[in-house]
């Protein structure tokens, strides 16, 4: 990249690097003729686009390649938005291998056009170097991430693939099951413990990603895959985009336990926007106030540390707080985290440094 390149984010801005986002599924059922195009100008439409991404202090995140469901509804990528203070919502069926290779390619590619039309703005990062790079000049850093991974093959050779093209994160299952383990189904209240653990598949998966450092999410694993992963891997555990079970009783979120377990392997919890996942009752409400998700904060860094927690908002994937509304919102974030009265110091780690940090435990040899 060109330090030159030419980039507009404000000097004023608190910088985010955020956990999870579903763009890249926006932009591939995107109906118009150059979903490219289309991120990088904005038009206004989701929760993201690039214009935005620059005005807000959105410096960059993890960009998911997540496989819609063969079934036409697709019903459960909405669950996290259902009404009603009780849901249960039916696992849909594995995907084909040849639809999930098709789609993680297509997405691949949007990613990859978007970085080589953007002129500098917008960079797809291997390295932790590459991303401290791109924020140190304003450009928006992006991690290849897969959520869910139908599209690896149990020999690995599309894994070896996506690992050159950029991959360096991927979430094992997203919630619905696959030959590597099961996901944790929408379900509220319920525990996450729900189903089995890894397949022989999945500890292979596991032990290959160790071996390529890719970095491995666990947001959408069951409780007992969950104990897999941290009996098996030697990377830091990490759950991208997921909150505090105590505070939201819901199947996708993290136990005391389970936090436990992820401070003890120096990893990391980025805070999910969702409001189904925020509020104590499980519901559907955008009308959710933003200190629901700062008391989600506060548990956290009580049971992690100050060096183990940061954001992952879920943007494009989920209904979140009409107070943050979209990336645009992140600085009403920001000063509502220093009117709960974090320092300085904290809403970086917050913000950025914990990110980076647990990315160099996971990516260096």
């Amino acid at each position: 990249m060109n330090s030159a390149s030419p980039v507009t984010q404000s000097n004023d801005l608190v910088p985010v690097f955020d956990g999870h986002n579903d763009v890249l599924l926006r932009l591939f059922r995107h109906s118009g003729p150059d979903p490219v195009e289309s991120f990088l100008k904005g038009e206004n439409v989701g929760h993201m686009d690039l214009p935005r991404c620059l005005s807000a202090g959105f410096a960059g995140g993890f960009f998911a390649i997540f496989v819609p469901s063969d079934e036409p509804a697709d019903r459960a990528k909405a669950a996290s938005d259902f009404v009603g203070s009780i849901t249960d919502v039916e696992q849909p069926p594995p995907c084909s291998f040849a639809t999930a290779q098709s789609a993680t390619l297509a997405m691949a590619s949007l990613l990859l056009r978007i970085e080589a039309r953007s002129e500098g703005r917008f960079k797809v990062c291997r390295t932790v170097a590459d991303i401290r790079h791109c924020m140190a000049i304003g450009a928006v850093a992006a991690i290849l991430h897969i959520e869910g991974a139908e599209a690896i093959d149990p020999d690995f050779h599309m894994l070896d693939v996506l690992h050159q093209a950029g991959l360096r994160s991927i979430g094992p299952v997203w919630s619905r099951p696959n030959i590597f383990a099961t996901g944790v189904p929408f379900k509220y209240p319920s525990s996450p413990d729900i189903g089995a653990g890894l397949t022989d598949a999945g500890f292979a998966l596991v032990k290959a990603c160790n071996r390529l450092k890719i970095m491995l999410d666990l947001s959408h694993l069951n409780e007992k895959g969950f104990w897999d992963v941290a009996r098996t891997s030697d990377a830091p555990l990490v759950a991208t985009h997921s909150n505090a079970h105590v505070l939201c009783a819901h199947s996708r979120n993290l136990t005391d336990k389970q936090l436990a377990a992820i401070r003890e392997s120096k990893g990391m919890v980025g805070v999910n926007y969702a409001v189904s996942f925020l509020r104590a009752d499980g519901r559907k409400d955008a009308n959710t106030p933003i200190e629901t998700l700062i008391r989600h904060l506060d548990h956290l860094i009580s049971h992690l540390g100050e060096d183990h927690v940061g954001l992952g908002s879920d943007f494009d994937g989920a209904l979140i707080p009409n107070e943050i509304g979209t990336v645009s919102g992140l600085p009403k974030l920001v000063d509502a985290m220093r009117g709960h009265g974090f320092d300085a110091a904290l809403i970086r780690k917050l913000c950025s440094e914990n990110w980076l940090r647990v990315l160099e435990r996971s990516w260096l040899p």
